[in-house]
């Protein structure tokens, strides 16, 4: 149903599509409860409730500022998250006959609560303190057909609750800047969602900033292709989509990208959801049946052999002593990164300070040269591009340094863990992060005009007719003669020398002075935001590498009680859990098989 029934929203997954699938995921669930595998459990659950929703789940995420939010409001056609660099939360929009905005807070005592806000003007609402998330109903074209669309903000406060919308999603759109090619850390990312969920639409946007945006989209395709993910590049800007349609301007509309992005979802989305979403939950199930049956055979392999069970207890063990040793070195890898993350901030600082000196030191030598009130404008011009070369050569240095830093680290791991994707800490236009600084101030001494120079030179001369003329009266000659008049031209001429030569002193002193205080005011933004993203990696860096630490620990706990437990609990029953577990084993292949054939 279309938005111009303005009824209710489309129902794009059918429900007898569905059934089988969803069958096939409860009865997994029972087995994965019964083998205690509550993370699979929850998994299942998710993959349930994606199957159960008629409705197609997208899911707009990516790094911050790459104008996620600016999609989302150009796709649903209203401002349902913040942007411009505005804190925001994870929002989730669908379709309703009228506009509804509600916020999900939490409350003291680990409740939650439903606080409904004016739909018209929610962003205000969005920013305040305990908001998990933002649910919104809009009448839009695109929701009506059939599509819910959920924002995850970049930020890692977000963190966990971006993945666990991915886990939920039907499909996936990761939002880049068009400015600058895909990193490896986000080609790592992407192939992390992919895991989750294997419908991923790579998006280019605020192509209305960059006019080699083409170059950039080839570019990621190439990467992508490198990569081994078959994921769409689309072009798009929220910017020109807007405004295109505040206009009712069609070819605009169509330079924006958007509409060709709404088209490609209803094609290979909408139109496909069935087999998509079957699909995607066949993969899920057949990943899961792989854990489980590695699991049920490990558990076999330890009851038929005895001396297998043994074996593996120390090996367990072994994995235990090796946690036990990873965790004792957590003080050693969290001093690594307190000291490397001080000693890097205060490297950036000084080498900062330096390049800005060095260019002060520079500017101040050619204001000593010449006279600044000559090409003051040009010269500001100058320096702004050369302190914009500085700052970013600056950021480029602090970018390989935190690589060091994260390799000190994981240097105190074992080689087999992964290292976190790190925050860029270049700059992609340092414009950015300048424009709160003021401009070069102006010069106040001017150079003088006519009239002034006229009666600077009037002023001088005065005093020689004077001084002259007396001495000359002397000789019976008159206040005014020659040698007066000579007197008084010459040192009029030297008083304006001296007025001229005094007013360039003033200006080269008040341009040092200027540059000075431009040099303090780039000082001061450039640092807080070095100070930012060096804060951002660090905790970056804390959480993974404290994450690992946790989970290897509690991996290794779990298995050695778990092979404990099997050989206490079973003893002289192992054959009756052994015929149990060959039946369950069974099952599962059973299961994958079914599985597999709903894909045909």
């Amino acid at each position: 149903m279309s938005a111009a029934a303005g009824l209710q929203t489309a129902t794009v997954k059918h429900p007898d599509v569905m059934a089988p699938v969803v069958a096939l995921v409860d009865e997994l669930r029972e087995l994965v409860r019964s083998g205690g595998r509550n993370d699979l459990d929850a998994r299942l659950g998710m993959v349930r409730a994606r199957l159960s929703d008629p409705r197609v789940r997208i899911v707009v995420v990516g790094e911050p500022q790459a104008g996620m939010s600016t999609l989302v409001n150009s796709m649903v056609g209203s401002p349902v998250s913040a942007t411009e660099g505005k804190p925001s939360v994870p929002v989730i929009v669908e379709y309703g006959q009228a506009p509804k905005a509600t916020l999900v807070k939490s409350v003291p005592g680990g409740q939650v609560e439903r606080v409904p806000v004016d739909p018209l003007n929610p962003l205000p609402a969005l920013t305040t303190l305990g908001v998990l998330r933002a649910e919104f109903a809009e009448p839009s074209a695109l929701l009506a057909d059939g599509l819910v669309v959920m924002d995850a903000p970049g930020s890692t406060a977000h963190e966990a609750a971006a993945w666990s919308m991915i886990a939920a999603a039907d499909v996936v759109l990761y939002a880049t800047d068009s400015a600058a090619e895909l990193t490896e850390a986000q080609l790592d990312y992407l192939r992390r969602v992919e895991q989750v969920c294997p419908s991923v639409v790579c998006v280019l946007t605020k192509i209305d900033r960059n006019p080699h945006w083409s170059l950039t989209q080839r570019r990621n395709r190439t990467l992508l292709d490198g990569a081994g993910l078959n994921f769409a590049v689309a072009p798009v800007s929220g910017l020109l989509h807007r405004e295109a349609t505040e206009r009712g301007d069609q070819q605009r509309d169509a330079e924006s990208g958007v509409p060709q992005l709404i088209d490609h979802l209803h094609e290979y989305v909408v139109a496909q959801a069935d087999s998509v979403a079957v699909a995607a939950a066949v993969r899920d199930i057949a990943l899961i049946t792989d854990q489980l049956t590695v699991t049920l055979r490990a558990e076999s392999d330890t009851l038929r052999d005895p001396r297998r069970r043994a074996e593996i207890t120390q090996r367990l063990a072994a994995a235990r002593t090796t946690a036990d040793q990873l965790r004792q070195r957590t003080a050693t890898w969290q001093v690594t990164l307190v000291d490397g993350s001080s000693e890097l901030s205060a490297d950036i600082e000084h080498d900062l300070r330096h390049r800005l000196r060095s260019l002060v030191r520079e500017a101040e030598a050619e204001i000593t040269r010449t006279d600044p009130a000559r090409k003051w404008a040009d010269f500001a011009s100058e320096l702004d591009a050369r302190i914009c070369e500085a700052v970013e050569e600056n950021f480029v240095m602090a970018h390989y340094r935190a690589v060091e830093l994260t390799e000190q680290v994981a240097s105190k791991f074992p080689p087999d863990n992964r290292t976190p994707p790190l925050p860029e800490l270049r700059l992609t236009n340092p414009g950015e992060v300048l424009e709160p600084v003021q401009p070069l101030e102006p010069l106040e001494s001017a150079k003088a005009g006519v009239g002034q120079q006229l009666l600077t030179a009037l002023r001088g001369s005065y005093g020689g007719i004077l001084m002259v003329g007396l001495a000359t009266s002397l000789l019976g000659m008159s206040l005014v003669n020659w040698y007066s008049a000579g007197a008084g031209v010459l040192l009029g001429v030297n008083a304006l020398w001296d007025d001229r030569k005094n007013r360039k002193q003033r200006r080269q002193a008040e341009a040092k002075v200027a540059v000075a205080r431009l040099a303090d005011d780039v000082i001061f933004q450039v640092g807080k935001e070095s100070r930012n993203r060096l804060r951002a990696l660090q905790r970056v860096l804390r959480d993974h590498y404290t994450e690992i630490a946790a989970e290897v620990g509690r991996t290794a706990d779990e298995a050695l009680r778990a092979a404990e437990e099997t050989g206490l609990r079973y003893g002289d029953h192992r054959e009756l859990r052994i015929t149990e577990i060959d039946a369950g084993l069974r099952t599962v292949a059973g299961l994958r098989a079914r599985a597999e054939r709903l894909t045909y």
